[in-house]
């Protein structure tokens, strides 16, 4: 039973090695009078990465709209909406994405726009690296989900041995 816990951990900790959580305002949350835009153009958005609301959930939401929704603050035809006050939204896709409050605090400033890019490829020297890696002995370990999960293989492997063997 531990194990697979253990196994289960390591795969979900994997699936989050490279997402940053953006979480919006920083530290004044999901307010009005808050200037979003500035936020918004101090972060560098990726696809994989989070964008997280923090508000009081009995006066605010959060609404995935159009450019029209987000223009306007209407949440005719929205894509999404989160009520929970502590929301995690995930960035999968490389786009523009128009988030609002339905509540009125739109109106209030409380929309913010993000552009999400597609992962940057990896710099030239670590993909030499990782080919001359494979050729000596003494391989050098890789970044990402590939290394993590050898290494939750081999701490798996290990776990396993010594609870059969000692």
């Amino acid at each position: 039973m531990a194990l697979s816990v253990l196994f289960f951990l390591l795969l979900a900790a994997a699936a989050t090695v490279n997402a940053t959580d953006h979480i919006v305002g920083a530290n004044k949350g999901w307010n009005p009078g808050i200037n979003y835009t500035l936020w918004a153009n101090n972060q560098t958005f990726y696809a994989g990465d989070y964008i997280s609301f923090r508000y009081q959930k009995s006066q605010y939401n959060v609404f995935l709209v159009n450019k029209t929704g987000y223009d306007n603050c209407t949440i005719e035809g929205a894509l999404g909406n989160w009520t929970g006050g502590k929301d995690f939204i995930m960035l999968n896709k490389t786009q523009r994405y128009y988030f609002i409050c339905g509540t009125g605090g739109c109106f209030n400033g409380m929309k913010v726009s993000v552009v999400v890019h597609p992962l940057p490829s990896p710099p030239k020297s670590a993909i030499s690296a990782e080919h001359s890696s494979k050729k000596s002995a003494a391989p050098v370990a890789a970044r990402g989900f590939g290394s993590l999960l050898a290494t939750g293989f081999g701490l798996f492997g290990l776990i396993l041995y010594d609870s059969i063997w000692t």
